[in-house]
């Protein structure tokens, strides 16, 4: 088990922690970064000397029963959410926002919760394209989080991949179990995302160059599916990481059209900061101008004795409270019973 700083993305290694800032600016220097943006705070951008090919290292994990996670919001505060914010779309102040819900639980042994521990069982019990840890301890560096960071996601959704100039996201909006449940709610939720994450993109490209090569598909995600699309473009030039995440986050897939109002109505519903959840996590090589950030989904980080989760839903006109509290309930039950140790069922 390591006890030193280390991030672990697409089967590699990073450890030997040189710097930490907050500057997306940095991230155009040389050098390997992992990345926490926080949904309503500054970048955590921390870059190591070493990387190499290699597993997860080893932890131990003993996490909470899904019984002992508490909701920043509850069936009826949720409920009341999605109407207001129905009634916001009534008013023509909104097309879509995303609602989301922060749960808590205290770790039963805090000096068993190794996040590579529970990394691991997020591997096997929800494996995700995504998956990753960044884990930055108490007193690793002097420009780290005083409390540390601890951050392990099993995220589905790309918020952007870059390769050189050319740049790519790929929102999702639309769950279900099944193919069979996606409606044509999930459909329209979609589109609006896509025409939004174009518009995002289309501050810093070129101008023509953003695409959409693929609208609507449905993946397969253990438990359920998802409806996704993908938007691409190629940066003008002189763009770097500063303007590009000020062109496009927060992620349109987890606030929601136009931006900026669903921005101010989440701020006015939500009854707990988001924290890491619906921020980015992931990766930059700033030498060779490459990286693939998350989307901050289906994702733990830990604070002090408590862990927290974060899930939510796309509220349009067309949504039916009940159903988008069960949507929530959907992306959290797996996950949760995967850092319980008590997930029975297969891992797809």
């Amino acid at each position: 088990m390591t006890t030193a700083a280390f991030a672990w993305f697409d089967g590699r290694l990073a450890t030997g922690l040189t710097a930490v800032s907050r500057d997306p600016a940095d991230l155009d220097e040389a050098g390997w970064w992992a990345v926490v943006a926080p949904y309503d705070d500054a970048p955590v951008l921390a870059r190591f000397a070493d990387v190499v090919e290699a597993p997860l290292p080893d932890g131990p994990w003993v996490g909470p029963a899904p019984v002992a996670w508490t909701s920043s919001l509850d069936h009826d505060g949720y409920v009341d959410a999605v109407a207001w914010v129905r009634q916001r779309i009534a008013h023509g102040d909104v097309y879509q926002a995303n609602v989301c819900r922060i749960l808590t639980a205290e770790l039963p042994d805090p000096a068993r919760a190794h996040p590579a521990g529970l990394a691991r069982l997020l591997r096997t019990g929800n494996p995700a394209p995504y998956a990753g840890v960044v884990h930055l301890p108490a007193g690793c560096h002097p420009d780290a989080p005083a409390s540390g960071l601890s951050v392990v996601t099993a995220s589905p959704e790309l918020f952007l991949a870059r390769d050189g100039s050319r740049v790519r996201s790929g929102p999702i909006k639309g769950t279900g179990r099944t193919e069979a449940d996606l409606a044509e709610k999930d459909s329209a939720e979609n589109v609006m995302i896509v025409d939004l994450v174009r518009n995002d993109l289309s501050v810093v490209c070129a101008t023509g160059s953003v695409t959409v090569p693929s609208l609507l598909s449905v993946e397969e995600h253990p438990g359920l599916v998802h409806l996704v699309s993908y938007v691409e473009g190629e940066l003008s030039a002189g763009v770097g990481w500063t303007e590009l995440f000020a062109a496009a986050f927060p992620p349109g897939s987890v606030t929601g059209a136009p931006k900026s109002s669903a921005l101010r109505i989440i701020g006015e519903v939500e009854a707990a900061p988001r924290g890491p959840y619906c921020g980015a996590v992931g990766w930059v090589d700033a030498g060779a101008v490459s990286a693939t950030l998350a989307v901050a989904i289906r994702t733990f980080w830990i604070t002090g004795d408590q862990v927290r989760f974060g899930t939510g839903a796309g509220i349009t006109w067309g949504s039916h409270a009940e159903t988008e509290w069960a949507e929530t309930e959907l992306k959290a039950e797996r996950l949760l019973a995967v850092a319980a140790g008590t997930w029975k069922g297969s891992p797809t």
